[in-house]
């Protein structure tokens, strides 16, 4: 799904001073996962109200300045954000949920609706899905900033009518489409202490670093292996062993001894005694 880049600083005016110098060309970063998050809340816990509606955009960009949308607005611990929705949109979510004709609803059927009156139950919708879009955002600047304790979910009463933000002021737009390619889209509108708040958390990806590595050295030289010597062997009965007593000799001759790597004969070598110890040397191809 495409994430639009949003570091161009002309198409995106920031004045507020607390946002002057942040990471803006990392929005996408946060986008990306904030766009993981409706996914999971719309085949989730508002699966009744999405069902059917696939996720197509998530991007940063300027809240859009149309007289045509209603703002929804709630005040948290993180500070406020506002919700609008595409008219169209909300209608068809409110007749698929209650059964209406919403559910062969057209594009060109969303246009011709823009001017119905909002009634009682349109309200309520709005009221929902804007508290939906609020604990989204607030989840996942929670989670961006490390908080200890989750926020709150945003209670019902909280949620009121509000003024479109600034012209100024950032949005993320969000891009919805169904099976039978019904385009809808609406906005979530930070405040500016709470967008400050987000492009704070905001961290290059970190090149995983690399172990300092020395001088290279053929792998002959730095492997290591185990040899055993194998210095004497003798065959006898099984009579003759079960007679052996304490202090019995078994005569034995000593040749050259079989140098062993897990149990395989690599090389034949003299027995030599140096020092009190017995030695190996004159190393020759077992083969």
């Amino acid at each position: 799904m495409p994430i639009v880049n949003t570091a161009n600083a002309e198409q995106h005016p920031v004045l507020d001073p607390r946002l002057l110098g942040r990471p803006v060309h990392l929005l996408p970063q946060f986008a990306v996962r904030l766009q993981d998050d409706l996914e999971a809340l719309m085949q989730g816990s508002a699966r009744r109200y999405w069902a059917g509606w696939r996720l197509e955009t998530v991007e940063f960009g300027r809240a859009p300045q149309l007289d045509s949308l209603r703002w929804m607005s709630a005040t948290g611990l993180l500070g406020t954000v506002s919700v609008a929705f595409d008219r169209g949109l909300l209608l068809t979510l409110l007749e698929r949920r209650y059964g209406g004709r919403g559910a062969g609803a057209t594009q060109q059927g969303q246009k011709e609706r823009q001017g119905e009156r909002v009634t009682a139950t349109e309200d309520r919708l709005s009221v929902v899905l804007t508290q939906q879009m609020i604990d989204v955002l607030y989840g996942r600047v929670a989670v961006s900033t490390a908080m200890e304790v989750a926020p709150q979910p945003v209670p019902a009463n909280a949620v009121a009518t509000a003024t479109m933000p600034g012209a100024t002021n950032w949005a993320v737009r969000v891009v919805v489409r169904d099976a039978a390619d019904v385009a809808g889209e609406f906005w979530i509108a930070p405040d500016q202490a709470l967008m400050a708040t987000i492009l704070g958390s905001l961290r290059p990806e970190q090149p995983r670093p690399r172990a300092a590595r020395g001088p290279s050295e053929p792998l002959a030289t730095k492997l290591q292996v185990k040899l055993d010597g194998r210095l004497v062997s003798k065959e006898i009965t099984l009579g003759a062993l079960f007679d052996l007593k304490v202090g019995d000799v078994i005569p034995v001759s000593m040749g050259r001894a079989d140098v062993l790597l897990d149990e395989a004969r690599l090389f034949t070598a003299a027995v030599a005694e140096s020092k009190g110890k017995l030695c190996l040397t004159s190393f020759e191809d077992a083969e």
